[in-house]
C-alpha cells in the first residue's frame, strides 16, 4: 500500500491525469472509430470479441472467425489488436492516478480506500490477457479448443466487471466531491 500511495502522490498532478486521460480516451476513440470498424467490415455485424461484455462462447467465436475469413482474421490481428496492446496500460495507468488524485481531493488518499486505484489496473490486466487469448485463437484458428475460448472469455468477463466497478466508484467520488464543493460554497456565501 505504501508504494502505491507514493506512486500516486508523486504521479496525481492535475496536468499529468489530464494529459494521460486525454491520451487514453484518444487511442479509444481512434479503436472504436477506425481500427474496430475496419475489423468488422469483415464480421457480417458480428461483434468482435473485445467489444462482448458478458463473454462468448466456442460456437461464437467459430462463426465470428468463418464470417471474419482470412482478410478479416489478419485485419483484427494486425490493427484491432496491436492498438489494444497500448490501450490497457493507458486506462490503467490513466484512471489508477485519477482515483489517486480524487482520493487526495478528498484528504482520503492515506487510508484504505487507496485500494480503490488497483480496480482499472485489474481491468488492464485482463484486458491484456483477454488480447493474449483472442491472438492466440487467432493464430491457431480453426484449430479452436473450448478453453481456450473460456479463458479468454473470462478475462473478458473480469475486464467487463471491473470497467464498471470503476466507473461505478468513479461515480460516487465524483458525487461526493460535488456535494462537498457546494457545501463549502454555501458556507463561504453565507460567511459573507
Amino acid at each position: 500500500m505504501k508504494r502505491l500511495t507514493k506512486f500516486i502522490e508523486k504521479n496525481s498532478s492535475g496536468k499529468k491525469v489530464l494529459g494521460l486521460f486525454i491520451l487514453t480516451n484518444a487511442v479509444y476513440t481512434f479503436m472504436l472509430t477506425v481500427t474496430i470498424p475496419k475489423t468488422m467490415e469483415f464480421s457480417n455485424g458480428m461483434k468482435l470479441l473485445d467489444m462482448m461484455p458478458t463473454g462468448y462462447d466456442l460456437d461464437y467465436v467459430s462463426e465470428l472467425f468463418s464470417f471474419l475469413g482470412e482478410n478479416g482474421r489478419l485485419t483484427y490481428l494486425t490493427n484491432q489488436i496491436p492498438v489494444d496492446m497500448i490501450y490497457p496500460l493507458l486506462f490503467g495507468l490513466s484512471y489508477c492516478l485519477l482515483l489517486g488524485y480524487l482520493l487526495k481531493k478528498m484528504n482520503k488518499l492515506n487510508s484504505q480506500y487507496i485500494y480503490l486505484c488497483l480496480i482499472p489496473i485489474i481491468a488492464g490486466i485482463a484486458d491484456y490477457l483477454e488480447n493474449i487469448g483472442i491472438i492466440a485463437m487467432l493464430k491457431n484458428y480453426p484449430e479452436l479448443t473450448a478453453v481456450a475460448v473460456k479463458t479468454t472469455s473470462f478475462f473478458s468477463l473480469i475486464k467487463s466487471i471491473s470497467t464498471s466497478v470503476f466507473f461505478i466508484v468513479l461515480i460516487v467520488m465524483l458525487i461526493i466531491l460535488g456535494i462537498k464543493f457546494m457545501k463549502r460554497n454555501k458556507t463561504s456565501a453565507n460567511n459573507v
